[in-house]
């Protein structure tokens, strides 16, 4: 009964087979109300939409196929970096988002054996992923910076989920990660987000009693707190400030990660945690407001194919059950869902299940930037960090309501927005 329960779960594919297309367009959700249905399905959709995100690149690293059977393509632009780094950019940035949810307890219900099938899998993916003798061993000492960026998704994935992807792991394995990481240092970051890509690979390695290069951390979490914001929970991405999802993708979660696990090193981090932490909230507001009374959401500035993760933001305040007062449960989740229906269409995947570079379908031809390799859009997943709630959460359990711009355009009542600063 529960094989069958599972099978229909995952839209009637076996665990072997999820790739294949899912009946996943969009239900029509109108300006004068949310649909009452969407609420018992909304968990079991997110699961359906992720497992089908990851199901290729899991059970291949699994089996150390990745490199054999992940198709590598790379944008017409793309620049002189080694896309061998790909791989690790794919692993590396599901896992971020899907950490939480992994990081669940077992609990013997159809999603408790699929949550616990990726978690096996993916711990054999970080074991298979820093052993030099694997096929799937990541490009970790090649010539390009790249690396920096995914590995320091994989940190995230570490200290968002430690007991469920850091634990577990063997002795050799660990003391691999650590040398890769440890390589890393070389690299110097650009003066933008990608500072804290060395602050998150610094701060992963304080976080498990090694030794870190705390100026690296101080640096980028002092630049951000103190010269890069600009006001009203926006973050400039460097010196100039580009109206881009960049605060989502990497920004505010970075950037409270990092804090959140310096705070035992000093008082200062504490106080500056707490103020990229109101940050963050403050940018979840915009976040809500962006999304259209039909579900669309704003799509603007360089790295577009990463779809959904601009709501990464919004995504982690919801999982930590600290979203704004006015802000409710059930019209994040009712949002959150309407973006993920528009996005997860059938020619959003490839025929080989894997995802497609573009916000919907193929639109590598123009939107594609010089960075984007295939395993770019992996970094989708971190929107789907709610999942890391139990199922019997009132964030999965309460009915879907309404959100801003759909009260705003059937003319109901709906709060005002203030500039706020911190």
């Amino acid at each position: 009964m529960k094989r069958r329960l599972l099978l229909k779960l995952l839209g009637g594919a076996g665990l072997g087979t999820l790739t294949t297309a899912l009946p996943m367009d969009a239900k029509a959700i109108h300006q004068n109300g949310v649909d009452d249905t969407i609420a018992e399905n909304d968990r079991a959709y997110w699961v359906k939409i992720l497992t089908k995100i990851a199901n290729p690149i899991l059970s291949n690293i699994s089996k150390q196929q990745l490199r054999k059977n992940m198709p590598m393509e790379v944008s017409p632009t793309f620049d002189n970096r080694d896309a061998g780094v790909g791989y690790l950019e794919a692993f590396g940035r599901l896992l971020a988002g899907m950490a939480p949810w992994l990081a669940l307890p077992d609990d013997g219900t159809e999603e408790g054996e699929l949550r616990k099938k990726f978690r096996k899998q993916a711990l054999l993916g970080i074991q298979y992923g820093v052993d030099p003798q694997s096929p799937d061993y990541f490009t970790w000492r090649g010539p390009s910076s790249q690396t920096l960026v995914d590995a320091a998704h994989l940190a995230l994935a570490f200290l968002r989920a430690p007991k469920a992807l850091w634990d577990p792991l063997d002795a050799v394995t660990k003391k691999r990660v650590i040398a890769e990481f440890q390589l890393l240092r070389k690299i110097k970051p650009n003066e933008s987000n990608w500072l804290l890509f060395a602050a998150m690979t610094e701060t992963f390695l304080h976080r498990i009693g090694e030794e870190c290069i705390r100026e690296k951390i101080d640096y980028a979490v002092n630049k951000f707190d103190q010269e890069w914001y600009v006001g009203d929970g926006w973050y400039s991405d460097g010196a100039r400030f580009s109206f881009d999802h960049y605060n989502g993708y990497v920004i505010h979660c970075m950037q409270v990660e990092t804090l959140r696990h310096n705070m035992n090193a000093g008082t200062h981090y504490k106080e500056m945690f707490d103020r990229a932490y109101k940050r963050m909230q403050r940018y979840a507001h915009h976040l809500e407001r962006m999304i259209s009374p039909e579900g669309y959401y704003m799509v603007v500035g360089r790295s577009s194919t990463y779809k959904n993760a601009a709501f990464q933001p919004l995504a982690a305040i919801a999982l930590e059950n600290k979203l704004p007062e006015d802000i409710a449960k059930g019209q994040v989740r009712a949002a959150l869902t309407a973006v993920l229906k528009h996005i997860y269409i059938d020619k959003t995947f490839a025929p080989s299940g894997w995802l497609r570079m573009g916000v919907v379908g193929n639109q590598q031809e123009n939107l594609a930037d010089y960075y984007t390799n295939a395993g770019s859009m992996y970094v989708a997943s971190l929107s789907f960090l709610p999942l890391g709630l139990p199922a019997n959460d009132e964030f999965w359990t309460c009915k879907p309501e309404k959100w801003t711009s759909q009260k705003c355009w059937n003319a109901e009542q709906f709060p005002k927005d203030y500039y706020v600063n911190y």
